[in-house]
């Protein structure tokens, strides 16, 4: 029977799958197989070392290198400086903040090639929160690898990439200064963040331990730095105002504990001249090291210790 030029191509078709289903050998798989490897390892080559955009026309695509050279840790790049911060963080229970502050934070000071540490100072007793006390042991924890402290709470979240966080040589530094914290504008306020050099921090003698509940810590301490005739500095050209910082706490969900139990309201106005880094009494449960979004952090499990005796508003009741 004769067939048109025109169904010709279907018959060769036809062909040409009998021929690869009855005569394909274990030798023209492999060879397919081989040219298939090549293949990908040019297209690999190709691509890291930037010639493929030029090649298929995509020059506006950003290159993306291959990982192939370690790039250099902090410790080996003179860019970050000689000094490094611990980066202190009083906490109890409040685990959907830290989730967001620790890799924010992390992120945020390697972009200002910032050496540091976190530390989670977790309060694990049973008496009420005493921020100043779990600073104490931050300090008191933080090792000799660092040289200087940020007393930082775990709601505030710097927006501003043009805060100083370096090292605070001339003087504490003040980073969320009345004019640009979201909430407290009075003049001796020195709360949020504060950095200070760990020579400064012991000539305050740290912060006094009287004060558990919320508030008033801070005011205290503003006190001790003039006690001790250290100058406190605060940023300057910041132009984002109060949206310099983002308040992550919800006060709803986490009521603070504003409480004035027994004499502590008129407790709380007064100087504490000899409490402090000396008079700092706690027990540590355990050390964790953690990542948190690929973050890292020490947690300090902490148990503090009251004398009721001294400072009965420790107990909640």
């Amino acid at each position: 029977m004769m067939y048109s030029s025109r169904r010709k191509p279907v018959l060769y078709f036809k062909d040409d799958r009998s021929f690869l289903s009855r005569k394909c050998t274990v030798w023209k798989l492999f060879g397919l197989c081989m040219l298939f490897v090549l293949g990908s390892l040019l297209w690999v080559q190709m691509t890291c070392s930037g010639d493929m955009s030029q090649t298929v026309g995509y020059g506006h695509l950003p290159h993306q290198p291959c990982p192939v050279e370690r790039q250099s840790s902090p410790a080996e790049d003179p860019s970050w400086g000689p000094h490094k911060m611990a980066l202190i963080v009083p906490f109890r229970e409040r685990f959907e903040e830290l989730l967001i502050f620790v890799p924010y934070m992390h992120a945020f000071l390697n972009k200002k090639k910032i050496r540091h540490k976190i530390f989670i100072v977790n309060q694990l007793d049973h008496f009420r929160f005493n921020r100043a006390s779990l600073i104490n042991v931050g300090f008191m924890e933080s090792g000799n690898d660092t040289d200087y402290i940020a007393m930082h709470d775990v709601d505030l979240l710097p927006q501003n990439e043009d805060l100083d966080y370096g090292f605070p040589n001339e003087g504490p530094f003040h980073v969320a200064s009345p004019e640009l914290h979201p909430l407290y504008h009075y003049k001796t306020y020195v709360g949020g963040i504060l950095l200070l050099t760990k020579k400064h921090y012991q000539l305050c003698n740290g912060m006094s331990n009287r004060f558990w509940g919320w508030g008033r810590e801070d005011d205290e301490f503003f006190r001790r730095l003039k006690t001790a005739d250290l100058k406190l500095f605060r940023p300057s050209g910041i132009t984002t105002g109060t949206k310099t910082f983002r308040h992550i706490h919800d006060p709803g969900w986490r009521k603070r504990d504003q409480k004035r139990i027994a004499a502590q309201k008129q407790e709380q106005f007064k100087v504490d001249p000899e409490g402090g880094l000396t008079n700092l009494r706690y027990k540590v449960e355990s050390r964790q090291e953690v990542t948190i979004s690929g973050a890292p952090c020490t947690v300090i499990n902490t148990f503090l210790e009251c004398d009721v005796s001294l400072t009965p508003w420790c107990q909640s009741s």
